[in-house]
């Protein structure tokens, strides 16, 4: 089983929220899907159940990929399917490691899918994602980043203040210049491994072409060590919404 958390964004003040997980094993076409306990702290924010998954407590499998799901990740009729896997570092047309890297975003609704963190037996973790924010820093960053190259190690660094998650993870280039952030979703866990094992790294894996969006220019893979008698993802948001008080 590969697993994959869906995201909702809050129109008002823009938070985000872990609603549901998919678990999904393409080897046996098996496929899971459940609300998390997110998703009713969401419900204050003006979340509602997604039409195809009506009920909150609900189990839902299938022989398939949710249409949810499959309707986020590129059609490989598509002429341009081969430049898009190429985009995300992938060679294989696997919907659950393309929605693993892109996010799976539309502009037609306020979702995101993402990976969860897999703890191996020694504590190490491996994450991929297209490095944020970069529409938003300045010309002079956004050129450095593009004259990153592959295998380029990043500096991984915890930002205290910032003005819209408080705690965030800034990625530098090896001349000090401020790029962007890792995905909100990953900031828990990094901070984990940084206070207890200070064992984090971060590399370039892929710099697209300027013809590919900012939002998909750079691709990252970050590395550390997590604590022993810790988990990722399983704090109260990733719990199954059957299990709420």
């Amino acid at each position: 089983m590969r697993t994959l958390f869906l995201a909702w964004q809050a129109p008002e003040d823009r938070a985000w929220f872990p609603v549901g997980r998919l678990d999904a094993d393409t080897e046996h076409s098996r496929y899971q899907f459940h609300y998390t306990r997110g998703a009713g702290q969401a419900r204050m924010e003006g979340f509602h159940p997604i039409a195809s998954f009506p009920d909150f407590e609900a189990f839902y499998e299938s022989s398939e990929l949710f249409p949810m799901f499959k309707n986020r990740v590129l059609g490989s009729q598509r002429r341009d399917f081969k430049s898009y896997l190429e985009s995300l570092a992938l060679e294989a047309s696997d919907p659950i490691s393309i929605l693993a890297i892109s996010g799976g975003e539309r502009q037609t609704d306020s979702f995101e899918v993402f990976p969860k963190i897999e703890k191996g037996s020694d504590g190490s973790f491996s994450c991929r994602f297209f490095l944020h924010g970069l529409r938003h820093m300045s010309p002079t960053a956004q050129l450095r980043a593009g004259n990153l190259r592959e295998g380029e190690a990043l500096g991984v660094s915890v930002e205290l203040n910032n003005p819209k998650y408080g705690l965030a993870i800034q990625l530098t280039s090896q001349d000090y210049e401020f790029l962007g952030w890792t995905p909100r979703y990953i900031v828990a866990d990094v901070l984990k491994a940084i206070n207890k094992t200070h064992d984090i790294s971060a590399r370039v894996v892929k710099v697209n072409a300027e013809s590919v969006p900012l939002n998909r220019r750079v691709l990252v893979e970050l590395q550390g060590i997590l604590p022993v008698d810790y988990e990722p993802m399983t704090d109260d948001m990733f719990l199954p919404f059957s299990m709420s008080a």
